[in-house]
């Protein structure tokens, strides 16, 4: 028992299981076949929602973030290792004083998930398109219309270059020293994005995204190292050659948001299906990082 375990009231009046709210995981693997399928809980009879599926998860206990609590009920829940989930974002459901939220990940192979609590009837891999032929736990029924469409990753790919270039800060003096000083300012990012790109909204449906960061440099900046939580891709020649090459032919179930003010690299990533956002609206996300 955590301190969170207990009930809690919104302010819609209604009763919720979760002091502090609750949070569930919901991951999702796609198959050599093409088919994206979702890891569901069929709840133990004796429960609320008794033989109805949804979503591993539980309350939220006092010092824990979302993910956290999401990942620890399910790992008390069934056998599924959650370190191999690589969590891309999270969806809330606020009632007003007491919220749900929906933590989306995706896994790196589709393994036997068995019950590992009494709170748990049967483990299931459910392809998307068959999750609403199952008689499903009310909260979570509606919320799978928003959640169906959010098995996604967000790779963040930024034009050092144009970046760099936006802030007057020296940066001509040390081009290297000043995209290492933007990558290190970048791993900020692993902590959660809010704020998308409206052209991002409908693609991706959280109120906070996982980035995969990817810093483009070029030129005098080509030594510059990738850092654990950012990537670093260096330009053979033109780093917008580079970016455009990037988000070509993306991976299934992945968005690309490039950032960068040149208008024509802006034009050549819109045209392979990426959005685009200015270093402006970066900048106002990584300075809180600053010493």
């Amino acid at each position: 028992m955590g301190d969170g375990d207990g009930w809690g009231r919104c302010e819609l009046g209604h009763t919720h299981w979760g002091r502090f709210g609750a949070a569930g995981l919901l991951p999702f693997h796609r198959g050599t076949d093409g088919v994206v399928r979702v890891l569901l809980q069929q709840r133990a009879w004796w429960g609320l929602g008794g033989g109805t599926w949804g979503m591993f998860g539980g309350a939220r206990h006092s010092h824990e973030d979302p993910v956290a609590a999401a990942l620890r009920e399910t790992s008390e829940e069934c056998t599924l290792d959650t370190r191999v989930v690589r969590v891309h974002g999270v969806s809330t459901e606020d009632h007003g004083g007491w919220d749900f939220v929906s933590v989306v990940g995706s896994v790196p192979r589709m393994v036997a998930v068995r019950p590992a609590s009494m709170e748990t009837r049967r483990a299931a891999w459910v392809p998307v398109d068959e999750v609403t032929g199952k008689r499903l736990f009310e909260p979570f029924a509606r919320s799978w219309p928003r959640l169906r469409y959010a098995m996604s990753r967000l790779v963040l790919v930024v034009d050092g270059a144009n970046v760099v270039g936006s802030r007057p800060d020296g940066w001509w003096k040390d081009r290297a020293g000043a995209n290492s000083r933007l990558r290190d300012e970048l791993v900020a990012l692993n902590e959660g994005v809010s704020g998308l790109p409206e052209s991002l909204a409908d693609l991706l449906p959280f109120d906070r995204v996982f980035p995969d960061v990817v810093l483009v440099v070029e030129g005098a900046a080509s030594g510059v190292e990738s850092v654990e939580g950012v990537e670093v891709v260096a330009a053979p020649r033109s780093g917008d050659d580079q970016i455009v090459e990037l988000v070509r032919d993306p991976e299934p179930d992945t968005s690309y948001l490039v950032v960068t003010a040149d208008r024509e690299l802006r034009s050549r990533v819109a045209e392979q299906g990426a959005a685009v956002t200015g270093p402006g609206w970066l900048l106002d996300r990584i300075r809180p990082s600053r010493n």
